[in-house]
């Protein structure tokens, strides 16, 4: 059975201002289900080959990583460092055990080591807080004069970073509070558009039983339909059974276009969530990141593959500056250099 919703829209004459909206949601909604249904046939085709191709390259990054971690801890022991650059190097060790605790790239052993350093340093950070803070409780009275300025400032700023914060917040609920409407009148139609189709196909009311017959293969088209939540199928499979019924073309009332446009405007919105969620589900780096919001969900699979290229190509980059920075950092003349030129 083939289905054209647009056709049914007052045949024969010039078509309405919200008519055309319709139409043309209708062929955005068309364009958005080819586009899911080809990034779901993509998906694994696409995970297997950042696997193949990244995973290596990022593997033996963070090993190299790990590595320096462990050699400018050595290296803390093991050399007489002024102490600005011992300041250095506990600042990169901090940096390194904060990137490396998270990874899934190194091994339970690797990973109970890079917790104990970051652990470490956490305590070191916290009792130098404290020491700060005890230092300013101490402070001689003439240095507090200014205080009612200060906090007069401290206030300002808080209340500029609470602000944006609340902006922030806002603007989240009312696109999650969007999305939440979109769903429960996706929910509602359904249900309205479902019970309209069985209510008029009814194999149970039909006396023919050839016709009946065709009934019940049409009422389980529309239980699948129903239970996929495909409500882009049930809306033309609705115009095609009243049109059956009536025996004529008739097309939509103004009302029936209203119902139609926010029906199809929450399936829209649905589509939309769904191919970006299957997005960025396959999107794990910065710049990929970027290209899909550059995008604005309408990324291609072939841009996917050349992003994943490029980003292995980045990482082998990266690897083979972070691998002769080891090679420095593992003699003393090296990480003297390092630090001299402050590129630890």
């Amino acid at each position: 059975m083939s289905f054209d919703l647009k056709t049914t829209i007052q045949p024969n004459i010039e078509r309405s201002t919200p008519e055309k909206k319709l139409n043309r949601l209708i062929d955005e909604i068309e364009q958005q289900k080819l586009l899911l249904a080809a990034w779901q046939n993509a998906k694994d085709e696409i995970r297997a080959y950042s696997q193949k191709a990244l995973m290596p390259a990022y593997h033996e990054l963070y090993t190299t990583l790990y590595e320096q971690m462990q050699v400018l801890w050595n290296s803390l022991s093991c050399y007489d460092l002024s102490k600005s650059d011992t300041a250095q190097v506990d600042s990169k060790i901090q940096a390194l055990a904060r990137l490396l605790k998270d990874s899934n790239m190194l091994s339970q052993k690797q990973l109970d080591e890079v917790e104990k350093m970051h652990a470490y340093y956490q305590q070191a950070s916290e009792y130098t807080q404290k020491k700060k803070s005890k230092k300013k409780m101490t402070e001689s009275f003439d240095e507090f004069e200014n205080l009612d300025a200060e906090d007069e400032s401290f206030e300002e700023d808080w209340n500029s970073e609470q602000y944006q914060q609340a902006k922030d917040q806002a603007k989240l609920k009312r696109q999650q509070d969007k999305q939440a409407q979109a769903e429960k009148i996706v929910n509602q139609s359904l249900k309205t558009v479902y019970l309209k189709i069985a209510s008029i196909i009814h194999p149970d009311r039909e006396p023919d039983e050839s016709k009946k017959a065709e009934k019940t293969e049409l009422l389980q088209r529309a239980n699948e339909a129903y239970e996929q939540e495909d409500l882009f199928f049930l809306l033309k499979f609705q115009l095609e059974v009243e049109q059956s019924k009536n025996g004529s073309n008739k097309g939509l009332s103004a009302e029936q276009v209203k119902f139609y446009q926010q029906a199809l405007e929450a399936q829209s919105q649905a589509l939309k969530k769904q191919i970006q969620e299957l997005i960025d589900s396959l999107v794990w780096s910065n710049k990929a990141k970027i290209a899909v919001q550059k995008s604005k969900g309408q990324l291609n699979i072939s841009d996917l593959y050349k992003q994943i290229d490029a980003d292995v190509s980045a990482v082998k980059q990266q690897l083979k500056a972070e691998k002769q920075r080891l090679m420095y950092m593992g003699k003393e003349s090296g990480l003297e250099m390092l630090l001299e030129h402050q590129v630890l």
